[in-house]
């Protein structure tokens, strides 16, 4: 086995961004959600800021830095808390606690309590200069703490605690170290449901509000005094309060739900207002510090930024994952070069690989979502695209029971006006039964889709010739084929589009599209086919298809035998296939498998050996990944990492976390703040900057560079540049203090240069010139080739001196006579 050192697996985003409620800055210029990790967002642009990575397991939590407005404290599972500077992505000091730190809490081994009973722990931090500080001094605070964070609350700038779990109220003193616990009955007569969902507490005043699952929230008071504690009750929610929360001034109460819509109640006052028609359902609400923004998060990973007035001003999305749990398909889109997937419901959402934002979703469904538990909705289960991206086709479906199934398959057009995918033909109950594959004819010479169903046929779709209606050509049913009853499972076009493979169960047939007759078929060993895919550029030969007994075999086209086959992979330590590929538009030698959860085979269809595999790839199952084309190709790749020299893989995990195996270039690959400078930019001082010289210039003049660069230094490393680019804005010196350095850095050093004026005229008749000594000439030689130099201009030849006595004497020659003629 062989395993190349030139492949790497990355983690190149689209985590989720909606575990927590996030924490809006000071100036409300950036917001900061976490999950298994940290990101600042914009909150102008919408675009993620900084990445920061440094804890080994799940981000628990993360706060403003009362000292430091610029800074943010983190916690997470694997036992540290650390402190960042936010606005520059930088750590700055890092807090071992020791045990595992639960959302804003972490647990404390006490041997009064069970050690799974979680509790709030008061740490005491020391304070000293190392980057990396022990914490020790623990003591416990309060115990039986809720799980849930959103059910947790401090009030009046911290004089108590509300946790509410269950049925069960309890609010905590510090001052006099005493708790205070309310309980509910699990119903009343009116059938209302009192199981606490969440908590918020006054900053201001000792009231607590509590929302419930029948959707009403209590405002506690006189909680103190347990025997006198009053409540009164808010209501508009038809179902379970998912979060609350307080203005800092405490004047509005902020409440969400599965309705997804944000309530305002008056505190104090019988009356609301209301933001409808969120997204998803809201799951947290956060506050700026001033009280001019909130934010909600979504369940669809979304988080939407909305100003005092209720008007929304950004949405900050994130990878959506389907309402299934799952991604039923995966597909880039080749105009976009978007990974195209299944998003919220009835709708495909287009996600950018480099910016990891999504860019925009296009309604399939064209519906309104209504949300009620136990309605059929519809979902988009299959899309491909064209080879050049232009059409679009979609399978939709509805009914969980076969008898109420609803199937519809839709033809999208491209529209560059609109730039966007515009509806071409709606086609009802395409088939009787559901759609199990679909795709396009790869060449653009015809316009074909193949389809697959259960209903025991494949049916073959083209778009018609142009008409005279004003709506266009539209797409229709060419061909139906079948094959011994059987169900067909899979289809799959060859590169140039001459053979389709359509697999029965556990049989494959190949099939002439121009003619449709059947050419051939391939017997399988036991075991439906679950994937099937044919080989590129030179390994076009091959057919490729794994089944459900975890068998990956390979045909040859031109001989009709197998030439792989791998039962159980015994001896790669794997005992499940998951998905196996093609590259599209690679180089390709090799067909990529997964094997298991956390494994990636790469393979040659034609060698049981392994180019390269990769064990531990992520965090959770793959399930679905894709190659990508490169924009360019790579230079110089290693032979074992051709497989990646055209294209990239992305996979696709159960947590949203996309990863990516990359070939080490230092040239190819750059960071997304990196500038790439073209030759044809003119020389200014930015230019300089930027470290890139001018080979079109160096060309011209002939000369090596190493020659040059002798001759003329660039400040392009210059102590004044670094200093000023590569150092965080707040902490740099005054600008009256860089000024004069950095002006100064910008100048061409010229020594050892010396422009000369030319030497004012003399009288031409004067001998003296002619008598010029040799050392004066010599030394006026010399001066010359050192001007041409150091400048790097073009060299003038020179002349001898005798040559240059002669045009002297040329010069002072009377031609008047001349005149003379001229007027004759």
């Amino acid at each position: 086995m062989v395993e190349s050192s030139e492949v790497r697996v990355v983690r190149c985003g689209g985590s989720r961004i909606n575990v927590a409620a996030p924490v809006i800055s000071v100036d409300s210029r950036y917001v900061v959600c976490y999950g298994d990790l940290v990101k600042v967002f914009s909150t102008s642009t919408e675009e993620w800021v900084h990445v920061l990575q440094g804890h080994t397991n799940v981000v628990t939590g993360i706060t403003l830095n009362p000292a430091n407005q610029l800074q943010v404290y983190s916690s997470s599972a694997d036992g540290t808390v650390r402190l960042w500077d936010f606005t520059d992505g930088i750590l700055i000091k890092t807090f071992v606690i020791g045990y595992p730190i639960y959302p804003g809490l972490f647990t404390h081994h006490c041997p009064h309590f069970p050690p799974e009973c979680l509790q709030l722990v008061a740490a005491h931090v020391p304070k000293t200069l190392e980057q990396e500080v022990e914490v020790r001094e623990l003591s416990s605070v309060l115990p039986n703490i809720s799980p849930n964070p959103r059910a947790v609350g401090f009030g009046r700038e911290g004089e108590y605690i509300a946790s509410a779990e269950g049925l069960k109220l309890i609010v905590y003193f510090f001052r006099d170290q005493k708790p205070y616990r309310f309980n509910l009955s699990k119903s009343t007569k009116k059938g209302a449901k009192n199981t606490f969902t969440c908590v918020s507490c006054h900053p201001k005043d000792d009231c607590v509000a509590t929302g419930h699952e029948d959707g009403k929230i209590r405002l506690w008071r006189n909680f103190n005094q347990k025997k006198e504690y009053t409540y009164t009750t808010l209501h508009w929610h038809h179902s379970v309060v998912n979060t609350l929360c307080f203005t800092p001034e405490g004047t509005t109460l902020l409440s969400g739900g599965i309705e997804s819509v944000l309530v305002q109640w008056q505190y104090d006052r019988n009356s609301k207002y209301i933001l409808p028609r969120l997204g998803g359902s809201i799951t947290h609400i956060s506050v700026s510090a001033d009280g001019s923004l909130f934010t909600t998060s979504h369940s669809d990973n979304k988080i939407t930024v909305i100003q005092s007035n209720l008007k929304v001003s950004a949405v900050i999305q994130g990878l959506v994952k389907g309402e299934s749990g799952s991604w039923p398909y995966l597909v880039i889109d080749p105009r976009s070069k978007a990974l195209v997937l299944n998003g919220k419901p009835g709708h495909l959402q287009f996600y950018s690989l480099q910016r990891d934002k999504q860019l925009y979703n296009l309604d399939i469904v064209q519906q309104e979502y209504i949300y009620q538990e136990g309605l059929d909705q519809y979902e988009v289960v299959k899309a491909a695209f064209d080879a050049h991206g232009s059409c679009l086709a979609t399978v939709e479906e509805r009914g969980k029971k076969l008898s109420d199934t609803e199937i519809t398959l839709k033809f999208w057009d491209y529209n560059e006006t609109a730039q966007s995918f515009v509806l071409n033909t709606t086609v009802m109950t395409p088939h009787d039964n559901r759609i199990t594959s679909m795709c396009f004819f790869p060449t653009a010479e015809t316009t074909m889709v193949v389809t697959t169903a259960r209903d025991g046929c494949f049916k073959a779709w083209l778009l018609g010739q142009e008409s005279d209606t004003e709506n266009g050509p539209s797409w229709s049913c060419d061909f139906v084929g079948r094959y011994h009853d059987l169900q067909p499972t899979n289809c799959c076009f060859s590169a140039d589009g001459s053979l389709l493979a359509v697999s029965f169960q556990e049989v494959i047939t190949i099939w002439n599209p121009e003619t449709w007759e059947l050419l051939t078929t391939l017997c399988q060993p036991p075991g439906n086919i679950k994937d099937l895919c044919f080989g590129r550029l030179s390994c076009s030969r091959y057919l490729l298809a794994t089944t459900t007994k975890n068998m990956l075999c390979c045909w040859n086209l031109l001989t009709c035998s197998s030439e792989i086959w791998l039962s159980s992979f015994a001896r790669l330590g794997r005992a499940h296939v998951n998905h196996v590929l093609c590259e599209v538009s690679a180089f390709c030698n090799g067909s990529l498998t997964f094997f298991g959860f956390h494994a990636v085979f790469v393979f040659k269809p034609c060698e049981p050996r392994p180019l390269f595999t990769q064990n531990a790839l992520c965090v959770g199952e793959v399930q679905r990944a894709i190659f990508v084309p490169r924009e360019e190709p790579l230079d110089n790749c290693d032979e074992s990492s051709l497989w990646l020299n055209r294209s990239q893989l992305y996979c696709l995990t159960e947590n949203m976390v996309r990863f990516t195996a990359l070939t080490i270039n230092p040239v190819c690959h750059l960071l997304p703040t990196q500038a790439v400078i073209d030759d044809s930019v003119a020389v200014t001082p930015f230019y300089l900057l930027l470290g890139k010289h001018r080979q079109r210039e160096q060309e011209m003049c002939g000369l090596p560079v190493t020659e040059q660069q002798g001759r003329a230094q660039l400040p392009q490393g210059s102590v004044a540049v670094r200093e000023l680019l590569h150092t965080a804005a707040h902490v740099l010196p005054p600008a009256s203090f860089l000024c004069n350095m950095f002006v100064k850095s910008l100048l061409i050093s010229q020594t050892g240069v010396k422009v000369e004026t030319e030497p004012s005229e003399q009288q031409a008749e004067s001998e003296k010139e002619e008598e010029e000594s040799e050392e004066e000439m010599d030394s006026c030689d010399a001066q010359q080739d050192r001007r041409v130099q150091g400048l790097g201009v073009e060299t003038v030849p020179l002349i001898s001196k005798a040559q240059e006595r002669e045009l002297k004497k040329v010069r002072r020659t009377d031609y008047s006579w001349l005149s003379c003629l001229s007027d004759s």
